[in-house]
């Protein structure tokens, strides 16, 4: 197209130039040399415009507009030649046709004049169409880098473009992760003490019905933060707050706020709220601190979600009679360990969920994410049916545990919320571990380094 629109105008400027001569009488006229001449150039707009021009019949009727011309003017569209090889064939049958160019000029003078060399007029016109040629060359090398340098510019557009879907296709995956955590590690919490709540009043009913009318005032409460937790993810996903986008690592602030929201900004408080909570369900829960307390809100939140499920799971799978959590905070690192004594892993944890570190993160893909909402909250229905399950046998046949714990195949759950943990706990560089045996109870390890619980900041 930039071929034909530079091919164009020069054939109707040479039109123009070659009729303006003949008319001015600066150059003779010959009717059939003119009507050859006129002809000539219409064909050749014509060929441009229909885009059927080819480097060999351009060229062809170049020579016929040449021989027909009588003002010399014509000369000028052998430039087109070298220009149209260059930008068709490349840069180096660009040059050769320029100096093939160059050469059947000379040559056709010759023919034509052999006397031209001493003519200072045809020496000077040979310079000029030396520099002719030189310049078509130069701008279609130009031409040709420009169209290099839009294709490039194009393509490049086409992967920022196609980066920035990959990025937000990321993006929406690490929310719905995120949200999946939040879901599991907070409601699935509170449902699993409203079962165990609701279970005790029935297993205490007829006995001591104080202690069944407790647990039901403790299953309402453990219902309103529920309901409360659902308001406030709602709220937070519906009205996300003005800022800049926020990473994983940026982001650990909790989007629910769980149990202990009065005691923010310390995990020791929060845990003895914690304990003291979940210790109204007949299995005796302690926690233990060792060391002066000193980790930062992210950090402090992610031990909370690491206690809160560890316990949770103890309550729901483990059939354990007791479960204590300690916290260790020493010079190098902040350990947080939660240990029951029930019927302990029954089948293996993979070892990515297992074992992990901020090495990790990377493992849990988007295709996960994709499901972790729905099977969030398919976990959390599933923490009823769990519960009922574990604790009616609990409550109303002792020593029967074991079979409820068998039901879930494992005594520490499906391993979704190890997942998330797993990540939380991978993106404060720390280590989460989960070890036991049949029946030796289960341990659940996080390590997050001193430096990090120090220095990781709210987003």
């Amino acid at each position: 197209m930039r071929l034909a629109r530079v091919a164009s105008t020069l054939y109707g400027t040479v039109l123009a130039g070659g009729l303006y001569f003949g008319v001015a009488g600066l150059a003779p006229v010959v009717a059939w040399r003119a009507a050859v001449f006129v002809a000539g150039l219409l064909a050749l707009v014509a060929l441009e415009r229909a885009g059927r021009a080819t480097l060999l019949g351009r060229a062809a009727l170049i020579v016929v507009v040449v021989a027909a011309d009588t003002s010399g003017l014509a000369r000028v569209l052998f430039l087109l030649v070298p220009f149209a090889v260059y930008l068709t064939r490349g840069r180096r049958a660009g040059h050769l046709a320029a100096a093939g160019c160059g050469v059947a000029l000379v040559g056709w003078w010759t023919v034509a004049d052999p006397g031209w060399p001493s003519d200072r007029e045809a020496l000077g016109d040979l310079v000029m169409f030396t520099v002719g040629l030189v310049l078509a060359v130069a701008m279609a090398a130009a031409t040709v880098a420009a169209d290099a340098d839009r294709a490039r510019a194009e393509r490049l557009v086409d992967e920022l473009a196609a980066s920035q879907q990959r990025v937000a296709a990321l993006a929406a995956a690490d929310e719905r992760n995120r949200v999946a955590r939040d879901l599991h590690d907070s409601l699935g919490h509170h449902l699993t003490a409203v079962t165990i709540q609701l279970e005790k009043a029935t297993a205490y009913r007829a006995r001591d019905p104080d202690v069944a009318d407790q647990a039901v005032v403790d299953a309402r409460a453990s219902a309103r933060e529920a309901l409360a937790d659902v308001r406030r993810s709602v709220s937070a996903l519906r009205a996300p707050p003005p800022g800049p986008v926020r990473t994983e690592r940026q982001g650990l602030e909790p989007l629910i706020d769980p149990v202990g929201a009065g005691a923010a900004g310390s995990l020791v408080l929060r845990l003895d709220e914690l304990v003291a909570r979940l210790g109204s369900t007949g299995v005796a829960v302690t926690c233990g601190v060792v060391g002066d307390e000193r980790c930062s809100a992210p950090v402090e939140d992610v031990l909370f979600r690491v206690a809160q499920e560890g316990l949770t799971n103890a309550l729901r799978h483990s059939g354990a009679g007791s479960v204590s959590v300690a916290v260790h905070f020493a010079a190098d690192a902040t350990t947080l360990t939660v240990r029951d004594d029930g019927s302990g892993l029954r089948s293996p944890i993979p070892a990515a969920v297992a074992h992990s570190s901020g090495a990790d993160r990377t493992a849990v893909g988007a295709d996960r994410a994709a499901v972790g909402a729905d099977r969030a909250v398919g976990d959390a229905d599933r923490a009823v049916g769990g519960a009922e399950a574990s604790l009616s046998t609990r409550f109303t046949r002792p020593g029967a545990e074991a079979s409820a714990a068998a039901a879930s195949g494992s005594g520490h759950g499906s391993g979704f919320g190890l997942v998330g943990l797993r990540e939380r706990v991978s993106a404060v560089g720390g280590v989460l571990e989960l070890v036991g045996e049949p029946g030796a109870g289960t341990t659940l390890v996080a390590r997050i380094p001193a430096q990090t619980a120090l220095r990781a900041e709210p987003g």
